[in-house]
């Protein structure tokens, strides 16, 4: 029988285990949204109807302007300030030297997004048409893992989100732009889905192949709640959409509401069982945009600044350091990170894939 000192001495001996991965995983895209905004908030130099297509700047002043950046960005984004960044980490703030990119040259939406959950950049994928991905994602990976299988799903709502995910090739459950919900195999729709769907169907399309954000965010929702998905990831849209109608004070009105459905995502998943506690959350887009009054609307290979990325991530084993400085960061990261915290080896399958981000 071993004293109490040696016993001590014993579990010191012990070799110190990982923080246990997380059981699931929310990802949330807000397309377009520059890290300017996230990490500074409202910008004056864009209130004017010149620059931002601002009807009344001293309304926007009012909303957003605040006498710091600090106080700005919360203003904006209270979600990702008030809890994200306390208890997770965010990449990107070019202002403390974190350097955030996106890898693929084109710096538009499909090269984006299907680097994103590729985890890295195939020069086919060249335009935004609703071509099928040739390339697997970590998402249709994990649907064929063990523990898995059916318990991956997708609410875009930009169209080309589907074939990003290619549903008919890798079987992830997906619903995109207009489309009606569809329920998983064997269940029904429940009333809330079909409200949806009715909306979905009567509602003014501002955009052909972008359904209003509202719509996805509270299908998503719903889906979590009836179905419990081990991976969600929900890709919102407008304020890509109003960003490129030079509308600054709706770009910042709908990004604030796009914090709002994270945190009622967030905050849903909290209050379940099979969520609480065991979940990591990560929030970040698919491209930055253009950094003067001019061309705040754009991005593109010509568009300077529109490499500009960023992220956030927090849950189980993310240890809380809030805003990274100095370093790099790569949007092809996301794909192995995901699978990282579930605590799968994306890299270990798909060699081209880049290494998680660097949260210890």
């Amino acid at each position: 029988m071993r004293t109490p000192l040696l016993a001590l001495a014993f579990l010191l001996s012990l070799p110190t285990l990982a923080a246990p991965p997380a059981r699931n995983v929310i990802l949330v895209t807000l397309d377009g949204v520059r890290w300017q905004e996230v990490f500074g908030g409202y910008d004056p130099l864009l209130n004017t109807k010149e620059a931002g297509g601002v009807p009344s700047p001293a309304t926007l002043d009012k909303l957003y302007k605040r006498p710091s950046a600090e106080e700005a960005r919360s203003t904006l984004m209270p979600f990702l300030w008030e809890i994200v960044a306390k208890r997770g980490q965010l990449f990107g703030d070019r202002g403390l030297k974190n350097v955030a990119k996106v890898r693929n040259p084109l710096r538009f939406s499909y090269p984006g997004y299907a680097e994103l959950v590729c985890g890295f950049v195939d020069p086919r994928i060249d335009s935004n048409k609703p071509t099928p991905n040739p390339n697997v994602t970590v998402l249709e990976w994990l649907n064929r893992r063990p523990g898995f299988e059916g318990k991956i799903a997708v609410y875009g709502a930009w169209d080309v989100i589907g074939p990003v995910v290619n549903p008919q090739r890798s079987g992830v459950h997906t619903t995109t732009g207009w489309n009606p919900i569809t329920p998983p195999p064997g269940h029904d729709l429940s009333e809330k889905q079909r409200w949806i769907n009715h909306l979905l169907a009567t509602t003014t399309r501002q955009w052909a192949e972008e359904a209003p954000d509202a719509l996805v965010a509270e299908a998503a929702l719903e889906h979590l709640v009836r179905h419990k998905p081990r991976v969600l990831w929900l890709s919102l849209g407008e304020p890509d959409e109003w960003a490129h109608a030079r509308r600054y004070d709706l770009y910042l009105q709908t990004t604030r509401r796009c914090d709002h459905a994270v945190r009622r995502l967030w905050e849903t998943a909290q209050q379940m069982p099979e969520y609480a506690n065991q979940t990591t959350l990560i929030i970040t887009t698919d491209h930055g945009r253009g950094h003067t009054p001019a061309d705040w609307t754009s991005h593109g290979a010509k568009v300077p600044g529109a490499d500009g990325w960023w992220a956030a991530i927090m849950g189980p084993g993310i240890p809380a350091k809030g805003v990274r400085a100095e370093g790099e960061a790569w949007q092809s990261q996301i794909a192995a990170t995901l699978a990282a915290t579930l605590g799968e080896d994306w890299c270990k399958e798909e060699k081209r894939a880049a290494d998680p981000l660097p949260t210890r």
